[in-house]
């Protein structure tokens, strides 16, 4: 069974944080999220999410996939994180999945996992980054990186997950199940 790490810093925005463990649970897949510290995560509107672990904790086991959620000040947070930086990169030389959404996808380009790389994000967040082939779709794959625009994009974000994690047949199991 695929295992995610989906790390939970103050402020990440609740509906992309939420959205993806709960799908990604649907689908049967094992996720476990990880607040940057050992309290609870006041995320960007106020909803108090209470992670499974802590970031240091889970950063004991090995993922198949690390899901970045977006917001603000949460991106900004897993930004200044060396363990954040030092995990999507090290992901990324495994081979493995590394995703984000909304401003989340500027920690990957942060990490210069973006340069040349296509990807999308919550409008100007990737201004300062150049080298990246900005698109404008709700999820935008390059190899085994992920991203996606925002909030109103983290259904299909998490159903893109879904699909390359456990294939086509479990997104249209899940998604059905959505009644989509």
């Amino acid at each position: 069974m695929p295992k995610v790490l989906v790390p939970l810093a103050q402020g990440c925005e609740e509906i992309e944080a939420v959205t993806v463990i709960d799908i990604l649970r649907r689908a049967a897949i094992e996720v476990v999220s990880a607040g940057l510290g050992a309290q609870p995560v006041r995320a960007s509107r106020g909803t108090v999410l209470v992670p499974d672990t802590t970031l240091d904790a889970a950063l004991k086991y090995d993922y198949d996939m690390v899901v970045l959620p977006g917001g603000q000040p949460g991106t900004d947070n897993l930004k200044k994180d060396v363990r954040i930086l030092d995990l999507v990169k090290r992901m990324a030389q495994q081979g493995k999945y590394v995703a984000a959404i909304c401003a989340a996808p500027s920690v990957l380009a942060a990490a210069g996992l973006l340069d040349g790389k296509r990807a999308t994000c919550f409008p100007n967040c990737l201004d300062d980054f150049p080298r990246v082939n900005l698109q404008i779709a709700a999820v935008v794959e390059d190899g085994k990186l992920i991203t996606s625009r925002g909030p109103g994009t983290a259904m299909d974000f998490a159903l893109t997950l879904v699909e390359r994690l456990a294939g086509y047949s479990k997104r249209q199991e899940v998604e059905a199940g959505l009644q989509r």
